[in-house]
């Protein structure tokens, strides 16, 4: 373990704490274990190394933060769907040197990678079209049925206000009983009828009453 140290840390320790602090973010790692790499690499201790990142440095790289943290929702999207980055800290055309400011360049994906990706995304937006095709069909196949069900019913429903408009045949009315009169009348006249048939048949006439009457 390194011996605890009383010198006042340089803008070299600071620039050793920012990288190794925001390379174990983009990883996925703890603070904790790169406060530790630190200390080991500078001389001090990780809890001097951990009261440096929250007391002063970190406020210099609150960007550069949230950018390592996005890197690595990136970094587990990407194991997620089973495409490797690469290594992170590899500099621009893969020389290995830092970025801009001293920090390791933006992690990237192959080409490769990109390509597979895309071509997933493709299938992925063709199949979402095929469905909404579906769907659509689906959709103008019901339309039309409640159309029918629609017009069915309103079919229905005049004819229905067409039965109720019409005139029912009230059978306590007297039209009623004097028609059964009549009906009656005509059955016993049809019977006298074939039991005279070589007799003269006599004549009758309808009243005012609906009452049949004997023509003299």
């Amino acid at each position: 373990m390194p011996a605890a140290r009383q010198d006042a840390w340089t803008p070299d320790d600071d620039l050793i704490l920012a990288e190794v602090t925001l390379r174990h973010i983009r990883e996925g790692s703890t603070q904790l274990a790169a406060f530790e790499e630190v200390g080991k690499r500078i001389g001090r201790t990780s809890a001097a190394c951990g009261f440096r990142w929250n007391s002063c440095v970190r406020k210099r790289y609150e960007e550069a933060i949230a950018l390592a943290k996005q890197q690595r929702q990136k970094r587990n999207y990407l194991k997620k769907q089973g495409l490797a980055p690469l290594a992170v800290g590899e500099g621009e055309a893969g020389t290995g040197e830092a970025g801009a400011g001293g920090l390791p360049a933006a992690e990237t994906m192959p080409l490769d990678a990109i390509i597979r990706h895309l071509r997933q995304w493709k299938n992925s937006v063709h199949e979402l079209s095929r469905q909404n095709r579906q769907y659509e069909k689906l959709l103008k196949e019901k339309e039309e049925e409640i159309a029918r069900l629609k017009e069915e019913n309103e079919k229905l429903s005049r004819r229905i206000h067409e039965a109720e408009s019409e005139p029912r045949l009230d059978l306590d009315s007297d039209d009623y009983k004097a028609l059964l009169r009549l009906m009656d009348r005509a059955r016993k006249l049809a019977v006298l009828s074939e039991g005279d048939a070589g007799e003269e048949m006599d004549s009758f006439r309808m009243d005012e009453s609906g009452n049949l009457e004997r023509v003299e």
